[in-house]
């Protein structure tokens, strides 16, 4: 077996996160590199690969014959979590979408989270609409994590089946609460660049023909959260 298949520091931080043993699906698996991966160092992991779209599903099935896990990596053609059986697997990732999207595949797919024990999300952008999913359907956020890569910031969230009752609130929804207590220089970086993408929108909003009231309150009380949140760093 070739244990050297390169991965991103993304996916790997991703799969972490991942228990010892895992018995896991990775939704929108593209190239089927995080359950090769995994599955290549530990020895007892098995996992299923599930794609959309006929182009990347190949790619996955030939990314598991060259490093011969055909017997523990399961590639199936299908939308969101609907390529699993009922009780099938205990840990889900998702990764490398929207947000809105994973919310989307989640909420579609519920059906088939009886025994999903974690939940391993990765937004691309609005990662708020994740957290508020995870939030209002049983599950709580152990661990978050911003990984800085190519110029660009990815969140990871982690969610386990919950145990305790979390409080959030909509600025935990929109920093993360994690992240919130342990602010890393990548979330200080991702939420100076959001700062100025707010900025501009703004701008744009205030010239438009027909008065956007709602949005300017909700990007003004945005901008004066991270405004907030980005003085801490000056304090640390």
């Amino acid at each position: 077996m070739n244990q050297n298949i390169t991965i991103s520091n993304r996916l790997k931080r991703i799969a972490s996160y991942l228990p010892k043993k895992p018995h896991f699906a990775d939704i929108g698996s593209d190239h089927a590199y995080l359950p090769c991966y995994v599955c290549l160092h530990d020895d007892a992991a098995k996992a299923i690969a599930g794609e959309v779209v006929e182009g990347p599903f190949h790619s996955a099935k030939a990314t598991v014959k060259a490093n011969h896990l055909e017997a523990v990596v399961d590639v199936r053609l299908g939308d969101g979590l609907a390529v699993l059986h009922k009780g099938e697997v205990n840990q889900v990732v998702i990764a490398g979408m929207g947000g809105s999207l994973i919310k989307s595949i989640l909420e579609n797919g519920m059906d088939k989270l009886e025994k999903v024990e974690r939940i391993i999300a990765q937004p691309n952008v609005d990662a708020k609409a994740v957290r508020k999913w995870l939030y209002h359907h049983g599950y709580e956020i152990i661990q978050e994590e911003i990984v800085e890569e190519n110029e660009h910031f990815y969140e990871i969230i982690v969610a386990d089946k919950m145990n305790t009752i979390q409080n959030l609130t909509e600025k935990d929804f929109m920093f993360g609460p994690i992240l919130l207590v342990n602010k890393s220089k990548p979330f200080y970086n991702k939420w100076r660049s959001e700062k100025e993408k707010l900025h501009y929108i703004r701008k744009q909003l205030d010239q438009a023909s027909v008065p956007q009231i709602e949005k300017l309150r909700r990007f003004d009380n945005e901008v004066t959260w991270i405004e907030e949140v980005l003085r801490d760093e000056k304090q640390d």
